[in-house]
């Protein structure tokens, strides 16, 4: 399955039971979306990731040994931990 990105490029899949964990290119994509997403397999979006800031986009990101759980970095130096069903912000830390 080809992913079309939203704004930018396609960095980053995982596909995972639930649906498959798209992390696109933080250049280029608007601040006011959220570059982290999660794709059903008929190509639908299941959740956008929460933010820990409204200007921050999503610079890395990997699924958690859990199964449960992402762990992301993002632009703004902030290190989050996401719930993988619904892409909520479990806990996050600024790391700069």
């Amino acid at each position: 399955m080809e992913i079309q990105p939203l704004h930018t490029k396609v960095n980053k899949t995982i596909t995972t039971a639930f649906g498959i964990i798209v992390l696109e290119a933080p250049e280029g994509f608007p601040r006011a979306d959220s570059n982290l997403y999660c794709l059903s397999r008929s190509d639908e979006i299941i959740w956008k990731a929460e933010k820990p800031d409204a200007d921050t986009l999503f610079s890395r990101l990997r699924l958690n040994e859990d199964g449960d759980t992402l762990s992301a970095y993002t632009t703004r130096g902030h290190a989050c931990e996401l719930e993988l069903k619904t892409g909520k912000l479990i806990s996050y830390t600024s790391i700069k």
